[in-house]
């Protein structure tokens, strides 16, 4: 997807001048891995017009590889949005996804022998909200990595905007999150999806879908995680100032990935996602402040950790957590 974001701060209505940039949940999450150095392919559709050259033309240039991308030969556009720019809290984001290139990508578009050659698939729930051919994709490409025994993780990114109806997002998301190995809803997403306040009650309600590990988002007080072996909360990192809070949620979800796919304890794959996140917030656009693997690990040595107010042992908030062990 291209999206225009505000090169001033004012109501979108008001903006006179927006800067062209590469967007979406599923991008964002290419590129973050691409730039730690894993191999990534990135699957889509885009139109046969500007727009869509200058997507590709971007993830190559990040080294993500586009060789599956297909590119619409009945007309159909390539996605858009619009992003305002404020001084603080989030930005207002218009879409235009409907009738989309992307809008009709289907089960059929991709052979199984794809899905088979990669070790592990991210997804979003986005891609359901956007139409049912999206929607049967999805639930193909769950299918198909399932099959061939690959890891799955899944992030909910939940966009009410793009859903006609709240009990049909709600429903559609945990069928997709019942099939995968790592979720990453933050702590709001997970109280809507779930009807639970606490986060371990919130991860527990995953856990018993056969979900092996539940990475639940707390903003800057980090992250809170549970598998069947045991529980923790994770540090945030400091954050000096606030430029940009889209993409804070896909960089997170390249630190855990990242750090999972290293073999990393899950400690350390949530450390991971809490210093991206970081860094993301920090910088304009959705991806300018995703690291390389040797500026990720410089601010993890370097950064400030935010303190909590409590200590996590016995804060009834995560459902009076200890230290995990793994």
């Amino acid at each position: 997807m291209a999206m225009f974001y505000a090169k001033e701060i004012g109501e979108l209505h008001q903006v006179h001048t927006f800067q062209k940039a590469l967007a979406g949940a599923e991008s964002n999450v290419a590129v973050g891995l691409a730039r730690l150095g894993f191999s990534v392919g990135w699957m889509s559709k885009v139109g046969a017009d500007s727009l869509g050259t200058f997507i590709l033309e971007e993830l190559q240039k990040e080294g993500v590889d586009t060789e599956a991308v297909l590119r619409s030969n009945d007309g159909a556009k390539t996605g858009i949005l619009l992003k305002s720019k404020v001084i603080d809290g989030d930005p207002d984001v218009t879409y235009y996804r409907k009738g989309s290139a992307a809008s009709t990508l289907n089960a059929s578009d991709f052979p199984s022998t794809y899905f088979q050659q990669a070790g592990h698939l991210h997804m979003t729930g986005i891609p359901p909200a956007v139409s049912s051919e999206m929607r049967a994709f999805s639930f193909h490409a769950l299918k198909e990595m399932k099959e061939a025994g690959k890891t799955i993780s899944f992030d909910p990114n939940l966009r009410l905007q793009l859903w006609e109806e709240e009990e049909d997002m709600i429903h559609t998301v945990n069928q997709m999150a019942a099939q995968v190995d790592w979720f990453f809803p933050g702590l709001a997403e997970g109280q809507r999806l779930t009807g639970c306040h606490e986060p371990e009650a919130i991860a527990d309600v995953y856990l018993q879908k056969g979900v092996k590990l539940v990475v639940i988002k707390l903003g800057a007080e980090g992250a809170y995680f549970k598998s069947a072996s045991g529980q923790g909360v994770v540090d945030g990192f400091h954050v000096s100032h606030v430029v940009d809070t889209v993409g804070a949620g896909d960089g997170f979800a390249v630190g855990v990935m990242s750090g999972l796919l290293d073999g990393l304890s899950y400690e350390k794959s949530v450390t991971r996602g809490n210093a991206i996140g970081a860094l993301a917030v920090m910088s304009p656009g959705d991806h300018e402040g995703l690291p390389t693997r040797e500026e990720l690990q410089a601010f993890i040595k370097e950064a400030k950790r935010y303190q909590r107010r409590h200590d996590m042992k016995g804060d009834e908030r995560y459902g009076k957590v200890s230290k995990y062990e793994r």
